[in-house]
């Protein structure tokens, strides 16, 4: 077939496809997900695995954000709108960005608040640098209140990590604060690709709507 003047003389027929967009990264790997799906034959339903699913999940990353949320819905059959439902129920889990390495929650409920809670918030926020709600700058720690911990035996308290602590006063929480210090490492903002610093410059401004700061009582 004769070529009109200008055409291109190249076979469009031999053109190669064009390339496909590379998908995105999975945030719930291999190994996560076997674990979640270690839950399966122990529950009724898939709906009942995904309380015990955004635990295992939020231990491995320090938080849940929303691609995860859609993966496990995907994976247990779910839409994600049911998956957020449990998870926006409970005020533990955080999706905006994760939690330091060690997350401290202060018990603030009546009790606690009563025999000076709140006193030792502001103490632990002074001494850290930063606000409740916030991860200090090496993302070491994380400070939160909680608005009840069940611990009314042994107010004050607060949980870090996994460790409960109980009838404390300031004595007792500088303590801790410098065992912390020396033995919780500072987070690998590298390779999670998180700088805490600018997280928490960001979370420094977002102030209004806030319930607490610490601000410590007048004295």
């Amino acid at each position: 077939m004769s070529k009109r003047p200008g055409e291109s003389t190249v076979d469009k027929a031999a053109a190669p496809p064009p390339a496909e967009p590379l998908a995105a990264a999975r945030i719930l790997d291999d190994s996560l997900r076997r674990r979640i799906e270690e839950f399966y034959p122990r529950y009724p339903t898939r709906r009942a695995v995904v309380l015990p699913a955004l635990h295992l999940i939020n231990e491995a990353l320090g938080y849940v954000p929303i691609a995860a949320v859609a993966e496990l819905a995907e994976m247990l059959g779910l839409t994600p709108a049911q998956v957020q439902d449990t998870l926006t129920f409970y005020g533990f889990f955080r999706q905006d960005r994760p939690t330091g390495r060690l997350r401290i929650m202060v018990c603030r409920s009546i009790s606690c608040s009563a025999r000076g809670g709140e006193e030792l918030l502001a103490h632990l926020c002074r001494r850290l640098g930063i606000r409740p709600g916030e991860t200090t700058a090496d993302g070491r720690f994380t400070v939160e209140f909680a608005e009840c911990l069940g611990l009314c035996d042994m107010a004050p308290a607060l949980l870090a990590g996994d460790e409960v602590h109980g009838c404390l006063d300031r004595e007792k929480l500088d303590r801790l604060i410098d065992q912390w210090m020396q033995s919780v490492e500072a987070a690998p903002a590298v390779a999670a690709n998180i700088d805490f610093a600018e997280t928490s410059l960001l979370a420094a401004t977002r102030k209004q709507g806030r319930d607490a700061d610490c601000q410590g009582p007048s004295r």
